[in-house]
């Protein structure tokens, strides 16, 4: 049986692909990119992102264009977009809505 690709993305991974969009870093760019958009919210540890990056090169989100000793910076690929754009419409949905769901709940009071 062939396995399911990743459809839903995780907090983390969506802010990894966000940070990737037009750019490529290395993995502590990404780090640093995810904490300074985030204003300190989401921090992704060493482990974790080192996970995500496998996951998505094994999915082919991404890539990896050079390595330097132990720095190695990847680039997003055209499914990691699709993946961002298909995750990030999703999310635009559940806000609608939520907002529609409160609004409702406003009229009731």
């Amino acid at each position: 049986m062939p396995r399911k690709a990743m459809v839903i993305l995780t907090e983390s991974m969506f802010y990894v692909l966000m940070a990737l969009q037009g750019r490529e870093m290395c993995g502590i760019d990404i780090a640093e990119f995810i904490d300074k958009h985030t204003n300190g919210r989401v921090q992704i540890g060493p482990a974790t992102l080192y996970t995500i990056l496998g996951k998505f090169e094994k999915e082919k989100y991404i890539k990896e264009i050079n390595v330097e000793g132990r720095k190695r910076t990847y680039v997003i690929t055209e499914k990691g977009k699709d993946a961002y754009t298909a995750e990030l419409l999703r999310l635009k949905q559940c806000i609608a809505d939520a907002e529609n769901v409160q609004t409702e709940l406003e009229r009731q009071v």
